[in-house]
């Protein structure tokens, strides 16, 4: 009996390891099989997209009359990375050197409407005389050129708006989210890269919310093969919507290697929806010079972390007849929480002129809302007339503080440094190369006008201002110094 039994037991073993086998390669196959359906998913081709969008993607060649020049000439700034893509060189065949000659470039765009409104990078059609749209001829469709006129340009976001007459609705597309564009989501690049005509490539977002050099930048980078020639052309999501337009590739030999910034597609749909409206831009103002605020000037002006935006100046403006003042932290712009200057700089040039709005800030230890009543930055831009009303400073002794050698300010030191007879402050006469000072960036002929955002025109003002802050258990005292007329704002630690 019990071998029998133990016969029994050995094949019931032996049964559960082969359902257990079985169990495992079902798993497998289950894996296989989603591996497969993934790899299918992925090699989907993109033609049928490309299919769809492509008619409303564009060729853009310009001309320019050159007078009296020798030599390429370009139409944009010397060493941008989309300069002149095609120069036409002069002949060398003995003709006069001199004489009025076209240099032509090449670019790419996109049509916004069936009624011929087309996007595209305002360096490709500047100063240009004469604009041809080439359109994506499709399948056994002609090639058609039409001409161009411009409607509006932008230098700040790099952006221009060309209408075409067309004979009949021609097919566009429509701007998508860029604020919901992830890094790792599918892009497609469309345009002209090298004058080689109709290009497709794809790739990923490798980045937001990118900076290059402008006040109002939102780049998103990508992958995706972006060369000279592909500026002003969209990049499209897997929906078929244009959230960016290529603008600038980073490279070392002027060839894509896969870093290509394309401005974000919620920047553009303002501009342009304002260059079709007015023919161009109008951002609002606010009228301050900023400055972000770092961990030591937080600290010594009394706020629980770095953020916001301090206000270093207030020229003539909208900002000073509502009463804001230098020193002043902007917290909260319109509702919405002040991150650092670049946010609020593009906070405030993407509200209406001449809107109201609460701009809450920390003064004095505490907050404080103000009213202003936006300006125009066009119209500020074109009549910049801040100055500066300031009293005149006894003579004193000179004095070593905070690594600095401080002197009143005299007014043979007001005609040496070139300083308007009412300036106010403290000189700077030396600095020590190895103080904190000299690694913040102070140097001599700098003007301090303020600590712990008062003003001080003695020696004895600048100590009084230091005792108040060591009082108050404050680790920094917080300079507003002036070079040139530029102010800024630097935080100095009262500790030895």
């Amino acid at each position: 009996m019990q071998a029998k039994a133990r016969s029994v037991s050995v094949r019931w073993d032996d049964f559960g390891n082969m359902m257990r086998l079985m169990g495992l390669a079902f798993v497998g196959v289950l894996i296989v099989l989603a591996q497969t359906a993934s790899a299918q998913a992925r090699s989907d081709s993109l033609a049928p997209l490309a299919e769809r969008i492509s008619p409303a993607v564009v060729n853009i060649t310009t001309s320019t009359l050159i007078e009296g020049q020798t030599g390429p000439q370009g139409i944009v700034p010397e060493g941008s990375p989309f300069e002149d893509f095609f120069r036409e060189f002069q002949d060398r065949d003995g003709e006069d050197e001199n004489r009025p000659r076209r240099s032509n470039a090449l670019g790419s765009g996109f049509v916004i409407s069936e009624d011929g409104f087309i996007v595209t990078n305002n360096h490709v059609i500047a100063e240009a005389d004469e604009i041809l749209v080439e359109f994506f001829p499709g399948d056994g469709q002609p090639k058609e050129e039409l001409p161009a006129k411009v409607i509006g340009t932008d230098e700040k976001t790099d952006i221009a708006l060309l209408k075409v007459e067309a004979s009949g609705p021609l097919k566009y597309v429509t701007f998508g989210d860029s604020d919901t564009a992830r890094v790792g989501d599918w892009v497609i690049a469309m345009g002209n890269p090298l004058g080689q005509g109709f290009s497709v490539s794809a790739g990923i977002v490798s980045a937001r919310n990118r900076a290059l050099s402008g006040s109002y930048d939102d780049y998103i980078q990508t992958d995706a093969a972006i060369n000279r020639g592909n500026s002003g052309g969209p990049l499209f999501d897997m929906d078929g919507q244009v959230i960016g337009v290529n603008t600038a590739i980073l490279s070392p030999n002027g060839g894509s290697i896969g870093i290509g910034f394309s401005m974000a597609s919620n920047v553009v749909v303002k501009v342009v929806d304002q260059l079709r409206e007015f023919g161009e831009t109008r951002r609002g103002w606010l009228g301050v010079r900023i400055q972000d605020v770092t961990e030591d000037m937080a600290e010594a002006m009394g706020l629980d972390k770095p953020g916001g935006a301090l206000i270093s100046d207030v020229p003539e403006g909208p900002a000073k007849e509502a009463g804001l003042m230098a020193g002043d932290v902007i917290l909260s712009f319109d509702g919405v929480e002040v991150e650092d200057t670049r946010g609020l700089v593009r906070q405030v040039g993407e509200t209406t002129v001449g809107k109201s709005v609460r701009v809450v800030v920390h003064r004095d230890g505490g907050t404080q809302t103000v009213l202003v009543t936006l300006g125009r930055r066009e119209d500020a831009e074109r009549d910049d007339s801040g100055e500066e009303d300031t009293p005149d400073a006894p003579a004193e002794e000179n004095a070593d503080i905070l690594g600095l050698t401080i002197s009143p300010l005299t007014d043979t030191l007001r005609e040496d440094l070139g300083l308007d007879a009412e300036a106010e402050g403290l000189v700077v006469a030396a600095v020590d190369e190895a103080s904190e000072a000299y690694a913040k960036g102070l140097r001599a002929g700098d003007l301090i006008t303020e600590a712990g955002q008062q003003k001080v025109e003695t020696i004895e003002d600048l100590e009084a201002r230091m005792g108040e802050a060591s009082e108050a258990g404050r680790k920094s005292l917080l300079l507003l110094v002036r070079r040139g007329g530029d102010p800024r704002f630097v935080a100095l630690s009262l500790e030895e």
